[in-house]
């Protein structure tokens, strides 16, 4: 099979070099006047008076005249952006956090980040958030994790003197971070090198038309939101590796205690039940498919659950430290006074302050996507040919699919905690109701619908016509003049202040609700 698509990659290759256009031959021609005195234009699109003048062509003489074929494959110029911008991103992400057990979750992780840069920053936005908002959660007294409340297991987690083991075990046995290293640094200054001397090699280098696409300022522009995300996963320091995280909480909750009916301490080995109060889920169906898939990019689909777990151990440790602060004995022999009218409390199905959460991680990752692919938009729109064009339709294609594709993994995950959330137990079963049964459905169509999606690439960099935005009026500039020149250099001012500018933003947004204050041990 590999002799076949070699040949049919050579034939590709000779054919475009066949049909590829010579457009400084173009120009002459058309100057000569063989195709007329008519379609001569300045680099505005404005018709000149002498075909001999002409700095650019409209778009049908240059079909006419030129032909409908790309610039000719230059190997020096391919080289160059292949050397500078794909193999320092390259193994910039392959920085990013994984840890699945399933490799195939580690290359969807790679794809979904790398295809929706909007769902990498909401991820690691609502990471640094979460850790932030449950800090100041327990300062009065994330896998998928299990809670379980029944039968007393999760009370007596918290409240028997034997399981304070199991706290510092787990603690210590999950004392692990994925952090900065030698090569992570290496990767991380690589591409911020790359970057700098593109900027400085555009404003010092000289401008050709021939070489105009390939100083790499968009594709730069476009693909730098990837380092602060790589910089701010390096620095929260996820905990994703699934074999580790289980071994460790299955570890713990062999030496975990419970209290029996009769008050006392036993192993939760020993007990008749074999609910753990904390777990992580194993199998819970293709509605939860991305919550149990250990990278951090899947931390979108569990952040409803997790702020749930987070508030039941919450409520258990506010009941133990309220009972501990009016020293209420927690002996069974040690009657209580029993109040004749008991209080219901009502809790919401989504947790407190998440909508807040959403909101912020929702703007920070929408900001960080548009600046960047904003700035290369910029830099390519006011590059000639001026205007919506091939390269800036195709940055603006990406930027529109990856916020599509995170507000359809974003609607997924709600969708799929509500199918969880509103069903009722019945005797130990869950029983689901229609509107259940319809969201979690919807929530698997969404989620797949999501990660479907493909980034539509052509070969269009090596066009220059703004068909796109100018239509019928569109045209061609094939020389360029001194104005063009300082128009490009003012636009990529803005265009690397607006993408560098965003980039350390978001890395100051993630250093300062990183780290957040714990309680007192």
């Amino acid at each position: 099979m590999l002799i076949p698509h070699l040949c049919i990659l050579t034939l590709f290759v000779l054919f475009s070099v066949v049909i590829a256009v010579s457009f400084d031959q173009c120009i002459v021609d058309v100057r000569s006047g063989i195709w007329g005195n008519v379609g001569g234009t300045d680099n505005y699109g404005n018709p000149v008076s002498n075909i001999s003048n002409a700095t650019s062509i409209t778009y049908e003489l240059c079909i006419l005249a030129c032909g409908a074929g790309p610039e000719p494959f230059v190997w020096n110029i391919f080289s160059q952006q292949f050397s500078a911008w794909l193999l320092p991103f390259l193994a910039l992400v392959a920085q990013l956090p994984f840890g699945a057990t399933d490799k195939l979750d580690n290359v969807v992780s790679v794809l979904l980040s790398v295809g929706s840069p909007t769902l990498a920053a909401y991820s690691l936005a609502l990471t640094v958030l979460n850790g932030h908002w449950i800090a100041r959660r327990f300062s009065r007294f994330s896998p998928p994790v299990k809670i379980e409340t029944r039968e007393g297991v999760l009370a007596s987690l918290v409240v028997l003197p034997e399981n304070d083991k199991w706290w510092t075990d787990v603690v210590e046995w999950l004392d692990y971070t994925h952090t900065f290293t030698i090569s992570s640094i290496a990767s991380i200054l690589w591409v911020t090198i790359a970057f700098l001397f593109t900027v400085i090699d555009s404003f010092t280098g000289t401008i050709e038309e021939e070489t105009l696409n390939a100083n790499g300022q968009g594709v730069g522009s476009v693909y730098l939101w990837l380092l602060p995300v790589v910089i701010g996963w390096l620095q929260v320091g996820p905990k994703c590796d699934s074999t580790r995280l289980h071994r460790a909480i299955d570890r713990a909750n062999h030496e975990a205690y419970v209290a029996d009916s009769d008050g006392k301490s036993i192993l939760a080995n020993e007990a008749p039940t074999s609910h753990r109060a904390i777990s992580l889920w194993k199998h819970r169906g293709s509605v939860h498919r991305d919550e149990q898939a250990s990278p951090p990019v899947y931390n979108y689909a569990r952040f409803f659950g997790w702020v749930q777990a987070v508030e039941e151990v919450y409520r258990v440790f506010e009941a133990a430290s309220a009972r501990a602060e009016e020293h209420d004995s927690v002996d069974p022999l040690v009657p209580w006074v029993l109040e004749e009218k008991g209080s219901r409390v009502s809790r919401s199905h989504w947790g407190p302050n998440v909508f807040s959460r959403f909101f912020v991680s929702s703007l920070l990752a929408l900001c960080l996507t548009w600046a960047t692919v904003g700035s290369a938009v910029i830099v390519v729109w006011f590059t000639p040919t001026r205007g919506l064009g091939c390269r800036s339709g195709a940055y603006l294609l990406y930027g529109a699919l990856s916020t599509v594709v995170w507000m359809m993994l974003v609607t997924s995950s709600a969708l799929a905690h509500y199918s969880t959330q509103v069903a009722h137990d019945v005797e130990g079963q869950l029983v689901y109701t229609t509107s259940t049964r319809i969201a979690g459905k919807l929530s698997i169509i969404l989620r797949r619908l999501g990660k479907g999606h493909r980034r539509l690439q052509r070969r269009l960099d090596r066009t220059r016509v703004s068909v796109l935005g100018l239509g019928r009026f569109a045209y061609d500039v094939i020389q360029l003049v001194d104005a063009d020149i300082s128009t490009m250099k003012t636009a990529w001012i803005g265009g690397v202040a607006l993408a560098g500018g965003s980039s350390v933003l978001f890395v100051v947004f993630v250093n300062i609700f990183m780290n957040p204050p714990l309680p007192p041990a």
